[in-house]
């Protein structure tokens, strides 16, 4: 049975009005150093088939960047992967104000492997691009977008750390036509509560037939505990439904 291919990194890790928001998230000296994920994933095909999968993953934090281990499992289609990645986000001074250089790198049993670079720039109003790339191996995908792409992104940061973004995404290696269209939602609420929406628009082929669809992804984060509700049509462009539930805790 085809399963979704990882064409790039984590969603983590491409986006950079992901990744921006995510370092932000844990550069201030009172966020724990460690982020534990548990995510319950549920395909589901057009011959109304279903079948689940789990995927945990821990976060550390520190003055090199977010190192992360990933354990993913699927039982029904005997499929089992570990990964390690990082990413960080570096300032570096110059004449039009400061740049943020965010690399990252994945590797995955079976031999695949992926990296990105972006460059952001801006500070209420802020822009950025990026490029990721593979080796092209089979293996699970957890993430929204394709990602041998170029990726743009820009948007405004409220001086109560609102914010307001868009990412778009387009494959630039083997499905062209492929492209994802990210409009995120950032607000902080009392408490140091805060809430994400994401809305997702996507375009291109899916077994040779044009498909447009959109997605979601909901997120409300408590000071130590958090949650996410998403779902993704069509999902890394095959013919999959995937809904994901994902919780966790900082520690």
């Amino acid at each position: 049975m085809k399963y979704p291919l990882l064409t790039g990194l984590a969603l983590m890790l491409i986006g950079l009005s992901t990744v921006s928001a995510q370092s932000l998230d844990t550069a201030t000296e009172n966020t724990p150093p460690f982020k534990l994920t548990t995510g319950l994933y549920q395909y589901s095909s057009p011959d109304g088939q279903t079948n689940n999968a789990v995927d945990i993953n821990l976060r550390h934090s520190s003055s090199i960047g977010n190192v992360w281990l990933g354990h993913f499992v699927w039982p029904t289609q005997e499929i089992t992967q570990d990964r390690v990645g990082w990413d960080n986000t570096i300032p570096l001074p110059s004449p039009v104000g400061e740049v943020r250089l965010i690399p990252s790198l994945q590797l995955a049993t079976g031999g695949a492997w992926n990296s990105s670079l972006g460059v952001e720039t801006g500070e209420r109003w802020f822009v950025g691009a990026g490029l990721g790339r593979t080796n092209l191996r089979d293996s699970v995908s957890l993430n929204f977008d394709p990602n041998d792409a170029l990726s743009l992104s820009g948007g405004y940061r409220w001086p109560d750390s609102q914010s307001l973004s868009f990412l778009l995404v387009r494959d630039n290696r083997l499905n062209p036509d492929q492209r994802h269209l990210h409009l995120i939602y950032r607000k902080p609420l009392p408490d140091h509560h805060r809430f994400t929406l994401d809305l997702l628009l996507k375009s291109g082929l899916v077994e040779g037939e044009a498909i447009e669809r959109t997605g979601l992804a909901l997120t409300y984060d408590w000071p130590r505990w958090f949650v996410r509700v998403s779902y993704d049509p069509k999902a890394n462009f095959t013919v999959q439904d995937l809904w994901r539930l994902a919780f966790g805790t900082r520690f």
